[in-house]
C-alpha cells in the first residue's frame, strides 16, 4: 500500500477550518507541485490546497469510464463552446492532470520563446531561455524523462514510426516521465503500477519530505486581500465546511488556465485581460484498420510522435484507449458496425494536435466555469490537413483502410487511394463543426507581460495590481506551444518559486 501524502482530507472536514503558512499554493498539479517542492526545500512553510481527493495508484479505477468519474473534473464532460464545441479534460485529484495525462515531456521550443521575446522584449529578458533550459534539465533528471523503449511501445506506436519512416517524415519515440513502465496502456486512467512519475509520485512527496503540508478536497473560491496585498484564501471543503488559510508571505495560484482566472475574478481582481486570451491545442483523430492485430489498448499510451509536420502547425501522436472508447471511434451502424466491433484488435487511432490561432474566454459561472473558444478559418484548414496527414501515415504504415470522419467526404479510404486524401484537402469541409475535435493544453488566461494594460502578471509572475500574489501555471503563457507543455510549465513554475522565495 502506498503511503498517503495529505495531512487533511476535505471529505472529513465538516467544521470551519483555519490554518496558516508562509506561502499558500492553490493546485497540486505540475505547477503547484513544483512551487511547493522548491519553496519547501528552502525551509519555507507551505500549504498546498487541492480541490480533488487523494487517490493511491492501487485505488485507480481500471475502466476509463470509472476513471473519468473519480479522477477527472466533472467526469470529463467539461466543454468549450464556440464554432465547434470541444471537450477539454482536466484532472481533479492530488497531482492534478499529471495523474491522467500521457506523461509526454517536451521542452519549451526555442522558436516559441523567441516569439515571446519579439512581442515583449522585457519578458524575453526576464525569462532567459538559458535559465528555462537549465530548469528543464533539472526537472527531467528528477522525473527520469527518457524515450519510450521499443519493449513497452506496443504495436500502435511502432506502426506510427513505420508509417512516418515510409513517408520520409521526421519522427521519434516520445520522451516520457516514467520509471519501470510495463506498457499497460493505462496512463489516461492513472498508472496502477505507479510507474508514471506524476506529481503524486515525485514532486509532492519531495515537498512533503521537506515539510510542506497538503490538504485534499479543499475548493478555493477566492483570494483574500487586505490593503492591496494577498493575505490568504477562503473556500469550502468537500464536506461543505468553510475554511480560511492565511499566507504570511504570498499566495501562489497554480489551479490551471481555467480555474485560476475564475478565482481571480471571483476575488474581484479584474486587472488586465484576466479570463481572456484562452489558447489551446485542438486535436483531430483518424482511425485505421490493419490486417494484423494492433491491440491499441496495449503498450505505452502515447509512445511515438511525428515531428516533421510541426512547420505546418501539426504534431501527430499515437493514442491509446480502452475498448469502450476505441469502439466509439468506428464508423457504421447495424451489421457493419457489429462486424467492426468484432475486430477491435485490428484498429489504431492516431491524433494530430493543432497549433491553433484561435482564442477564447473563461468566466466563473454559478456552479462551473463558462468557457468559450473558436477556431479561426486557418485553424480549420490545419485541422483538415491534420486529417489528411494522419490518414496518409496510417496507410503508409500498412492500414487497409482509414476513416477520416469528415461529413460529406468518403467515410472509408482504402489503401492505395492517396488521390482521395489529396481531394480531401482541396475539397473537404471548412465548416469547423464538421470536425470532431477535443481541446488539450490550455494557456493564456492570466498572461504574463511588461505592459499592465495587456497582461495580468509581471515578468516575475507577480500580479500587476495586488501584492504578494503570484500565478505559476500555464495561465501566464502568452501563447500556446505547439507541443505538450508539462515540462515547460514546471520550468516556469520553478522560476516563479525563485521569485516568491526572494520576496
Amino acid at each position: 500500500m502506498s503511503a498517503r501524502l495529505c495531512e487533511l482530507d476535505g471529505r472529513r472536514v465538516a467544521r470551519k477550518l483555519r490554518a496558516e503558512a508562509d506561502v499558500v499554493v492553490v493546485g497540486s498539479g505540475p505547477a503547484g507541485a513544483t512551487v511547493a517542492r522548491h519553496l519547501a526545500a528552502q525551509g519555507v512553510g507551505v500549504i498546498v490546497l487541492e480541490e480533488g481527493p487523494e487517490v493511491l495508484p492501487e485505488e485507480y479505477p481500471r475502466s476509463a469510464v470509472r476513471a473519468m468519474a473519480g479522477l477527472y473534473r466533472d467526469m470529463g464532460t467539461t466543454i468549450a463552446f464556440g464554432n465547434v464545441s470541444m471537450p477539454y479534460l482536466q484532472g481533479r485529484v492530488v497531482g492534478g492532470t499529471s495523474v491522467v495525462n500521457g506523461a509526454i515531456s517536451w521542452r519549451l521550443p526555442a522558436e516559441v520563446h523567441a516569439e515571446w521575446a519579439r512581442a515583449d522584449p522585457a519578458l524575453g529578458d526576464a525569462l532567459r531561455h538559458e535559465a528555462i533550459a537549465a530548469a528543464e534539465e533539472r526537472l527531467e533528471a528528477r522525473l527520469e524523462v527518457h524515450p519510450t523503449e521499443p519493449s513497452v511501445a506496443g504495436a500502435k506506436n511502432l506502426l506510427l514510426g513505420r508509417g512516418a519512416e515510409a513517408l520520409g517524415v521526421a519522427h521519434r519515440p516520445i520522451r516520457r516521465n516514467v520509471s519501470g513502465c510495463v506498457g499497460e496502456g493505462a496512463c489516461l486512467s492513472g498508472c496502477p503500477h505507479g510507474a508514471k512519475l506524476s506529481m503524486d509520485r515525485s514532486f509532492l512527496p519531495d515537498a512533503v519530505a521537506s515539510g510542506a503540508r497538503i490538504f485534499a478536497g479543499m475548493c478555493v473560491s477566492r483570494v483574500t486581500v487586505e490593503r492591496g496585498r494577498a493575505t490568504g484564501v477562503v473556500g469550502r471543503s468537500a464536506a461543505g465546511a468553510r475554511f480560511e488559510v492565511r499566507a504570511r508571505r504570498a499566495v501562489v495560484l497554480a489551479a490551471s488556465a481555467i480555474q485560476t482566472p475564475c478565482i481571480l475574478l471571483r476575488s474581484g481582481l479584474r486587472h488586465g485581460p484576466v479570463g481572456d486570451g484562452l489558447a489551446a491545442h485542438p486535436g483531430v483523430s483518424v482511425t485505421g484498420r490493419f490486417a494484423e492485430p494492433v491491440r491499441a489498448w496495449r503498450g505505452a499510451t502515447q509512445g511515438h510522435e511525428v515531428t516533421g509536420y510541426r512547420s505546418e502547425g501539426l504534431k501527430l501522436e499515437a493514442l491509446g484507449f480502452d475498448l469502450a472508447i476505441l469502439a466509439s471511434r468506428l464508423p457504421g451502424v447495424g451489421p457493419e458496425l457489429g462486424r467492426r466491433l468484432g475486430e477491435l484488435e485490428r484498429y489504431a487511432v492516431w491524433g494530430a494536435a493543432v497549433r491553433a490561432e484561435g482564442r477564447g474566454t473563461v468566466r466563473p459561472g454559478p456552479t462551473h466555469p463558462f468557457v468559450t473558444y473558436s477556431l479561426t478559418p486557418d485553424d480549420v484548414k490545419k485541422a483538415r490537413r491534420g486529417v489528411r496527414r494522419l490518414a496518409e501515415v496510417l496507410l503508409a504504415a500498412g492500414a487497409e483502410e482509414v476513416y477520416p470522419g469528415v461529413p460529406g467526404f468518403d467515410p472509408v479510404v482504402r489503401a492505395g487511394d492517396r488521390a482521395a486524401l489529396e481531394r480531401l484537402e482541396r475539397e473537404g469541409s471548412l465548416v469547423a463543426s464538421d470536425y470532431a475535435m477535443s481541446m488539450t493544453h490550455l494557456f493564456g488566461t492570466a498572461r504574463m507581460g511588461s505592459d499592465p494594460r495587456r497582461s495580468v502578471v509581471r515578468p516575475d509572475f507577480r500580479h500587476h495590481a495586488t501584492g504578494a500574489l503570484y500565478v505559476a501555471d500555464s495561465s501566464v503563457f502568452p501563447t500556446n506551444l505547439g507541443v505538450n507543455p508539462q515540462i515547460a510549465i514546471m520550468a516556469l513554475a520553478e522560476l516563479c518559486a525563485g521569485h516568491v522565495a526572494q520576496a
